[in-house]
């Protein structure tokens, strides 16, 4: 995370929040809204605007310096964003890191009602398509409980993410 004094801080929370793939839940408002079909998903078409949307708050620990890292980490493949666009306007989404079969969200944003939680939906979607393990989210957040958030002791998720770390996935 990037710090008001302009150094990177790097944070293990214990408890950390995981959001369980194969159980992940989606409220009955986000039903009815994918049903509709308002927003279209795309992935990594608009990485940078993304982490800039994500930044775009009175506080954030989204600096220059956590921007342009993240950058390099998504044209060597390892950073992602998942996109809801509607009427050809990015409207929300979310990116994360992606190792093995472990994915590590960082942030999320939606400038359309809904559109952050139908992205994520879609990465929800494509973690189990592609058979990862872990969706982690360091946190827990009121919004990210929704889904099925949980915490879990930090031996647990150490246990979890070896697991994912070692097995074979590809987020591409």
């Amino acid at each position: 995370m990037g710090l008001a004094n302009g150094e990177i801080g790097w944070f293990s929370p214990d408890p950390r929040t995981i959001i369980p793939i194969d159980t992940f839940h989606v409220p009955h408002g986000l039903g009815r809204v994918l049903r509709k079909g308002l927003f279209e998903i795309r992935v990594n078409s608009a990485f940078e605007k993304v982490m800039r949307a994500c930044s775009e708050r009175r506080e954030t620990w989204i600096t220059e310096s956590i921007i342009a890292s993240y950058c390099n980490l998504h044209r060597s493949g390892f950073a992602h964003s998942v996109e809801a666009w509607r009427d050809g306007n990015l409207a929300g989404g979310l990116y994360g890191v992606s190792i093995g079969a472990a994915f590590f969200g960082e942030s999320m944003f939606h400038r359309v009602t809904d559109a952050s939680k139908v992205a994520l939906h879609a990465l929800v979607e494509r973690l189990r398509a592609r058979r990862f393990l872990l969706l982690d989210t360091q946190w827990t957040t009121s919004h990210l409980q929704k889904f099925g958030a949980v915490e879990i002791p930090r031996a647990r998720y150490l246990r979890l993410l070896a697991q994912a770390l070692a097995a074979p996935s590809s987020f591409a």
